[in-house]
């Protein structure tokens, strides 16, 4: 079964940090060959901009995230 990863590319969300979210998805995607196991998909802003930046993996939604919550998260 393959996770999806969705990452919001609502301006705000990407002003706020996702564009560095991203990489860092990108970064521990490929550090840890899981690039069989994970989409990475993008979505268009649905006005939660004051929860941004924010990434849903799978069904849970993450808010605030920073790529230090995301070492956590993604593990």
């Amino acid at each position: 079964m393959t996770t999806e990863i969705k990452v919001c590319m609502g301006s705000a969300c990407f002003a706020k940090g996702n564009q560095a979210n991203l990489e860092y998805i990108k970064q521990y995607i490929e550090d840890n060959n899981l690039d069989a196991e994970i989409t990475i998909t993008g979505s268009l802003c649905e006005n939660k901009c004051s929860e941004g930046p924010r990434i849903i993996i799978d069904d849970t939604e993450y808010t605030n995230v920073t790529p230090e919550k995301l070492m956590t998260i993604l593990k």
